[in-house]
């Protein structure tokens, strides 16, 4: 057997009982391009300014739609299955790239996954619409606001990965998440989902199970790389609009020194601990994240 065949990632898949969750999100799949890159986001609908949500690093958009259907009554949600996850495209997938690519990682930077963004805003025609994200998501926020291709009403930033160069490693090891992919990959249930994370609620414990085999492991070991190499404070004082940063209270990503930093350095955001939370605030503790989420998006909105 060639020595490529025997070192090659397994490949990411969707299970069929994954794809029936579908059919339970009131939400409409639609697709953008970026680049060669095929994008899938759930759009929610509704007549109020569009929200573009962009999940973490191992949360494909589907994981996200207990936040996003809680928040329609504000405004109309859009997540984003970034690329590598999901229904998306990895990078080198794409028909123009021969599909499979041979890439190892390259594509999964900030400013890529900032350009996907840009693409779903341009693609779908959203007028100054807002950004939320989550973890990696509300990284690649921090870019999209800061880079000023697309013209934003504001951003909300959920316990965004602080660490990087000289800032010591991100709090979970790369090996923590690999090895929850392996058990993904040769089949996995809730049960052993809580035992990573037993505050989650059932329902977010099942999508994981049948959705983290979705994810590749090139997208997650880039990303992962990209947390300790790419410095979230080189973007954070040049962020644009009206900013929230939000963070668990008990998050080892965002600490209190963290949060004191990003405080100094973008004295115009607001910044609010959620209480009993670490970093996976809405599925820790759903009723105070959403509740400061909603709050934030109501200032903006205002």
């Amino acid at each position: 057997m060639p020595h490529s065949a025997r070192s090659a990632p397994p490949a990411r898949f969707v299970r069929q009982s994954a794809l029936a969750d579908l059919a339970d999100v009131p939400a409409t799949s639609r697709w953008v391009r970026s680049g060669a890159t095929r994008l899938h986001v759930l759009d929610y609908g509704g007549g109020g300014p569009a929200l573009v949500v962009l999940p973490g690093i191992t949360s494909p958009a589907v994981t996200m739609d207990f936040v996003a259907r809680e928040l329609t009554e504000l405004v109309r949600p859009l997540v984003v299955d970034m690329r590598g996850r999901g229904l998306s495209d990895g990078s080198g997938d794409g028909p123009e790239d021969g599909g499979g690519g041979g890439c190892d990682g390259c594509g999964y930077g900030l400013e890529a996954y900032a350009a996907d963004t840009e693409a779903v805003i341009e693609g779908f025609g959203l007028a100054r619409p807002l950004l939320f994200g989550h973890s990696l998501g509300a990284r690649i926020a921090a870019v999209v606001a800061a880079r000023g291709k697309v013209t934003l009403g504001g951003s909300v930033l959920a316990d965004p990965p602080l660490s990087g160069p000289g800032r010591g490693p991100y709090p979970t090891p790369l090996a923590a998440f690999l090895g929850q992919l392996a058990e993904a990959e040769r089949g996995t249930d809730a049960d052993e989902v809580a035992r990573s994370w037993p505050r989650w609620p059932r329902r977010e414990q099942e999508l994981r199970a049948r959705w983290l085999s979705s994810c590749d492991r090139r997208a997650i070991s880039a990303t992962h790389r990209g947390f300790e190499t790419e410095d979230f404070f080189d973007w954070w004082p040049g962020v644009a609009g009206p900013t929230a940063l939000l963070y668990g209270a008990q998050s080892p990503v965002v600490t209190a020194a963290g949060a004191a930093e990003a405080r100094a350095l973008l004295p115009s955001a607001t910044v609010t601990a959620v209480p009993d939370a670490g970093h996976m605030i809405f599925w820790d503790n759903p009723p105070a994240a959403l509740g400061a989420l909603r709050a934030a998006l109501r200032r903006m909105l205002a």
